[in-house]
């Protein structure tokens, strides 16, 4: 079972995230995953957590693309994966103001392959690179023109439809939330509060979830119990278990799993959930 961990760093620390990356690792798993909003660039903050550690995976998930043009995002992934062989993931996203986005990303992607960077040559291996694709078009254009996708906000229904569209060939790596407290209102109130921050405010999102089934009432005042369920894992640990089992067998090569409400133990905890 590939699991790895899921985790906004955007106000931490760096002390706090090197402490951390250094607990993923220990704990035995094998990636960690990050997001870039509003703090902390993307390629530095990697930097810095693969210096911090000696085995453990990182990945952006994602590094936008509106932070940094295609060439420097490119020399940027090439410097990290000279630096640490086979340990960096870049995983890339985002939306482009005015722009059709699968033309726009299309675009990117190619100033990216066609940098000219003499002084630094593609490392061997080379990183990863993982498109943050939910529609299918965006999926199809993960399997053309990358090594596979990385799904967020997503149930295991959508992960059997990554699957079919990215083909048996790519790597799919799945974000899961997950709540571990025992207070089931607690746990319902922190899985609902997550929901109804992407509903109310990413229409890529909305309409992903349409896709799946899900109605208009299920998007409405924050997202319905039955879309908060199939969200994000609470309500006991053999839930949990059970969520990332089902993205692995929907056809996952590898699960990110965000722990909401976290505590000190709370990645610990997890380990113990995870065969």
């Amino acid at each position: 079972m590939s699991v790895g961990i899921w985790q906004f760093f955007e106000d931490a620390p760096i002390g706090e995230l090197r402490e951390t990356a250094a607990e993923v690792e220990e704990l035995g798993f094998d990636t960690l995953w990050f997001g870039e909003y509003a703090g902390r660039e993307a390629f530095t903050q990697a930097a810095l957590i693969l210096a911090a550690t000696s085995h453990l995976t990182v990945a952006t998930g994602i590094a936008r693309f509106d932070r940094r043009a295609p060439i420097t995002a490119e020399a940027a992934t090439r410097a990290l994966g000279e630096a640490y062989p086979g340990r960096f993931t870049v995983g890339l996203g985002g939306h482009f103001p005015g722009a059709r986005p699968i033309s726009a990303m299309r675009e990117y992607l190619a100033g990216m392959d066609a940098a000219e960077l003499p002084g630094l040559p593609p490392p061997a291996p080379r990183p990863r690179r993982l498109l943050a694709a939910l529609g299918p078009r965006a999926l199809d254009l993960a399997a053309e023109r990358a090594d596979g996708a990385h799904p967020y906000f997503v149930p295991p229904e959508h992960t059997a439809v990554a699957r079919e569209r990215l083909g048996p060939g790519k790597y799919l790596a799945v974000e899961q939330a997950v709540v571990l407290d025992a207070s089931p209102e607690a746990a319902r109130e922190a899985a609902r509060e997550h929901v109804g921050t992407y509903v109310k405010l990413a229409p890529h999102h909305q309409a992903n979830l349409r896709r799946l089934g899900f109605t208009d009432e299920d998007l409405a005042d924050g997202g319905s119990d039955r879309l908060v369920q199939a969200l994000v894992a609470f309500g006991g640990e053999q839930r949990v278990t059970d969520r990332i089992r089902a993205h692995l067998d929907a056809g996952a090569d590898h699960v990110c799993v965000q722990v909401l409400a976290r505590t000190k133990d709370s990645y610990r905890q997890l380990s113990t959930l995870v065969p």
